[in-house]
């Protein structure tokens, strides 16, 4: 029943976001935490393993959200779940693409589109950095700052905007990433 259950879930989040990987975020996480699936922590753990490891964030998560509720046959299907609508879609669209474009109801709709991915990303960027920063994960979450988060959040900020300016081009989020979890080790491994 779980196999279902997962693969139906992640076919409906596969339908109906747009925008990449970042636009799924705040689905997946609505749906697995409603489901009972995993905690919000678990889910911030999922989200900062799904951004580091090789791959598109929303599959990765699928994957380990699968894994975690039905091990490797979970993993696989709730990635297939959330694969297919993108492949389908494509396919379509590949062949339609041309002709398409043409239309302005087309056009209408993806600028209508666009900044509901940009505000869906926007925030789970707010809910990440209040739960990090701040310990609030939920309503009843009691306040706890977390200073080394910020000092770390701040740090690679200001390394990615001054290698923006400096070099004129962006910092690859790899390095970032590997940086972040060096600051992180030192931060909390009890050296600051």
């Amino acid at each position: 029943m779980i196999y279902l259950e997962l693969f139906l879930n992640f076919l409906k989040i596969g339908v109906v976001s747009f925008g990449g990987g970042y636009g799924m975020i705040p689905l997946i996480q609505e749906t697995v935490v409603t489901k009972g699936w995993l905690s919000q922590e678990q889910i911030l753990n999922f989200i900062a393993v799904s951004e580091s490891t090789p791959g598109p964030i929303a599959i990765n998560m699928a994957t380990f959200i699968g894994s975690s509720q039905g091990g490797i046959s979970g993993s696989f299907i709730a990635t297939l779940g959330i694969v297919l609508p993108s492949f389908v879609i494509i396919l379509i669209i590949a062949s339609l693409a041309k002709n398409l474009m043409k239309f302005a109801g087309v056009k209408a709709t993806l600028n209508g589109i666009r900044p509901t991915i940009v505000g869906m990303i926007f925030a789970t960027f707010v809910t990440m950095f209040i739960s990090t920063v701040f310990g609030i994960k939920t309503i009843e979450s009691v306040f706890s700052f977390d200073w080394k988060g910020l000092v770390i959040f701040t740090v690679v900020v200001i390394i990615a905007v001054a290698y923006k300016l400096i070099r004129k081009k962006s910092l690859s989020p790899i390095i970032l990433i590997i940086f972040s979890g060096g600051l992180g080790m030192l931060m909390y491994c009890g050296l600051f």
